[in-house]
């Protein structure tokens, strides 16, 4: 079975959390915006694939499955398909480290108002490209 209305609700999902990640941003927890900034992104590209009826793995960068099955995707995407796999490998390989940091970093102090700004921008990117690919735009 099926479940098309999950599709929908990951994209509504991710569209909450970009406003969340502006508070996060104003806030000045440059470290909390890339983590949820990757989360934002790992729901997109997740509703993507449901909505294109490619199974979804239970990993975090789902870029290789995009691009096995690159020919199942809305031709509209297929233009930014590469920016949105390297959005995703890049946000993935900061998840954990933005998250719990190590014993030699502390994310709070690693990550700047740079970091933030461009993880917001991504998301955003990622979200409104996939947003407008599936409504046929």
């Amino acid at each position: 079975m099926i479940n098309d209305a999950l599709a929908a609700d990951y994209l509504k999902r991710a569209g909450h959390r970009l406003k969340a990640l502006q508070v996060l941003l104003q806030e000045g927890s440059w470290a909390d915006v890339v983590r949820e900034a990757q989360e934002l992104v790992e729901i997109t590209l997740k509703g993507l694939l449901r909505a294109c009826r490619i199974e979804v793995p239970r990993i975090h960068d789902v870029s290789p499955v995009l691009l096995q099955n690159r020919e199942q995707l809305p031709p509209a995407l297929l233009p930014q398909l590469e920016e949105l796999v390297r959005i995703s490998r890049s946000l993935r390989r900061d998840r954990e480290l933005a998250f719990y940091g190590s014993e030699d970093l502390t994310p709070s102090e690693f990550y700047t108002s740079a970091d933030a700004e461009q993880a917001l921008a991504q998301a955003r990117r990622v979200h409104e490209t996939v947003s407008r690919a599936l409504s046929g735009g």
